[in-house]
């Protein structure tokens, strides 16, 4: 699956099958389920995990714990716009 593939099952009430967590996560923060995302993001534990868990709270406002995440996923805080790290995160773990 593509990101523009990914993007069109937005439109489902739920995501499609086969989905690692952390995609969920970014599938559920996009419906505008934050809670359910990070439900999703929490109970995957390794990088994309973290990853996804980082820019969750760094959407949610608290910077603090997302700089924890960022620093567990191995990667840098992140201080751009929240919708290009969405689609960035989205297209590297569709692979």
């Amino acid at each position: 699956m593509n990101l523009a593939a990914f993007r069109a099952t937005l439109a489902d009430a739920a995501p499609p099958p086969g989905l690692s967590l952390a995609l969920a996560a970014l599938w559920w923060d996009a419906k505008g389920d934050w809670d359910r995302a990070h439900g999703c993001a929490q109970d995957q534990h390794d990088a994309a995990g973290a990853a996804v868990h980082a820019y969750l709270h760094r959407e949610e406002g608290d910077l603090g714990n997302a700089g924890y995440w960022y620093r567990r996923a191995g990667r840098p805080v992140a201080s751009g716009a929240l919708a290009p790290e969405w689609a960035a995160l989205a297209a590297e773990l569709l692979g």
